[in-house]
């Protein structure tokens, strides 16, 4: 199954999940996972929040974040790396880079 992200409709989500700003994705979902391609600008961010339900996997295309944890340091994710949150524990993820963080997210629910 191929996903054709330039072809979903982009949603804004202001202040998502308690975050500053807004986060942009285009989401596919079919009710057992959903696969967002997600943007910050710089200064935004997804508030923290946690999977009880499911886990996430966040893999930065570009950009640079910083993602936060109560389980950990906040860490430094760059391009080609990927950040896991496990199911039971919570996340948020900022850019505080001077240029958009871009990524795909992966959030299965089965």
């Amino acid at each position: 199954m191929i996903i054709d992200f330039d072809s979903i409709v982009t949603k804004s989500m202001p202040n998502f999940k308690g975050g500053d700003l807004s986060y942009e994705a285009a989401i596919a979902d079919d009710g057992n996972c959903k696969i967002m391609r997600g943007c910050l600008l710089p200064g935004a961010s997804i508030g923290m929040h946690e999977h009880a339900d499911s886990c996430e996997a966040i893999f930065v295309i570009s950009g640079v974040g910083t993602v936060y944890s109560p389980d950990a340091e906040p860490e430094t994710v760059r391009p080609g790396q990927c950040t896991y949150c496990p199911k039971g524990h919570s996340h948020s993820l900022r850019n505080e880079g001077t240029a958009p963080l871009v990524f795909f997210a992966v959030v299965p629910t089965c």
